[in-house]
């Protein structure tokens, strides 16, 4: 019986530890991914709360107030800008003054009609090159009513063949720019 006693310690203590073996690696994975879920639901927790701290944490009640106030006369300032908008149209989008002689002044009326409901203001009548000048209304143009855009094409020498030319009018619509243009074959 004396002998038995150690081997049924042996026994007894190997299987302890056989299953300190097996228990103590499945309860840190337990404990791992129990702990891994907590920290998920943290982290977004956490990014809620970074998220409101960073956009305003740091201000003083004066300064929401005034951010809150310049939102509010910025966003009052677009709707503005948008209830001013109107709309336009022209004539023609293309003019072909056909063939043209060399170095001599050729002119064109675009008629621009306000199609909306404000009074359009056009704010520039650009080219996009030196040798067309339109020029541009000088008044606003009431809702329904037209106006012109008058438009001088003068050839430099030596520019011959086809000749094609983009007219930008810049206003108070949604599409800002508007664009026609003027077509010419310059010979000698």
């Amino acid at each position: 019986m004396a002998q038995l006693k150690p081997l049924f310690l042996y026994l007894r203590y190997s299987n302890l530890h056989t299953m300190k073996k097996l228990l103590i690696p499945f309860f840190a994975i337990s404990i791992l991914v129990s702990c891994g879920e907590e920290k998920d639901q943290v982290t977004a927790q956490d990014r809620d709360a970074v998220s409101n701290i960073s956009a305003d944490g740091d201000l003083t009640p004066a300064q929401r107030k005034k951010m809150k106030e310049d939102f509010e006369k910025e966003t009052k300032a677009q709707a503005d800008l948008e209830a001013s908008f109107t709309s336009m149209e022209f004539d023609k989008l293309v003019h072909d003054f056909g063939t043209v002689k060399a170095d001599t002044d050729n002119f064109v009326e675009v008629i621009v009609t306000n199609t909306g409901n404000r009074p359009l203001i056009i704010s520039e009548v650009s080219a996009s090159c030196g040798c067309t000048m339109p020029k541009e209304p000088e008044a606003p143009i009431p809702p329904g009513q037209t106006d012109i855009i008058e438009v001088k094409f003068h050839s430099k020498p030596g520019q011959l063949g086809e000749v094609s030319k983009t007219v930008s009018v810049t206003a108070n619509t949604e599409e800002v720019i508007s664009k026609f243009q003027i077509k010419a074959f310059v010979k000698e």
